[in-house]
């Protein structure tokens, strides 16, 4: 811990107790931050594993269906369908702020709007089959999921460097700001109370020093009276 270099008078004490007042005040609120940061951090990766999880099923599942629909009608024919243009996707972005976390939100359309571009699949109807629909309509099952997972994850990336620039914050008042100004304050007050004992010394003497030339003073004029007389 460190003493600062301050004048040791009651103005430096009072700004200094001042000082530490509103440090001790703000450690509590960046420890309030941290921890609840902490918590909805790992809700988020909790929500996160699950997602993936949920993604890593539907995207085998639209493969699955992809492998049957070339099973069902080669490679080519697959290939030459999906290279009609799709129907563009409408995607929202917003932001969201979390305990001053700001991070990019997605959206998707409503539900009856995917459901019209899912009617308008982007190939020739006369030569896809069943099985292409399922697995163009698998992928597209897929896509808003895939859209959360990277809004969550970026958002837990995000929030993972607050925490971390909140530890500091909170690591910094309590193991050096709030020592420093509680070892100050001390030295401060150890001063102003080793002064007072010095001036009370000394007043002390200067007290005695004027009694004893009060009793000089009296004594001189009580000989002089007896020598007149």
């Amino acid at each position: 811990m460190a003493v600062k270099r301050v004048n040791p008078n009651r103005m430096e004490l009072l700004r200094l107790k001042q000082q530490l007042q509103v440090a001790r005040r703000g450690h509590k609120l960046m420890k309030d931050k941290r921890d609840e940061l902490m918590r909805q951090f790992l809700e988020l990766v909790r929500e996160v594993a699950d997602l993936r999880i949920k993604m890593e099923k539907l995207l085998n599942q639209a493969n699955a269906d992809m492998v049957l629909a070339r099973a069902s009608m080669g490679s080519e024919v697959v290939e030459a369908a999906l290279m009609t243009d799709a129907p563009p996707l409408e995607l929202i972005i917003s932001e969201e702020n979390t305990m001053g976390v700001r991070s990019p939100a997605f959206q998707m359309p409503a539900a009856d709007k995917l459901a019209d571009k899912l009617t308008d699949l982007p190939y020739a109807m006369s030569s896809a089959s069943g099985e292409l629909d399922q697995a163009v309509d698998a992928l597209y099952n897929v896509f808003p999921v895939m859209m959360e997972l990277a809004e969550l994850e970026h958002k837990a990336l995000l929030m993972a460097a607050e925490i971390e620039r909140t530890r500091r914050r909170v690591n910094s008042l309590e193991y050096v700001m709030i020592p420093d100004h509680e070892d100050t304050i001390r030295s401060i007050t150890m001063k102003m109370e080793e002064h007072e004992r010095e001036s009370q010394t000394r007043l002390m003497k200067v007290k005695d020093l004027i009694l004893e030339a009060e009793i000089k003073k009296k004594q001189a004029q009580s000989e002089l009276r007896r020598s007149q007389n």
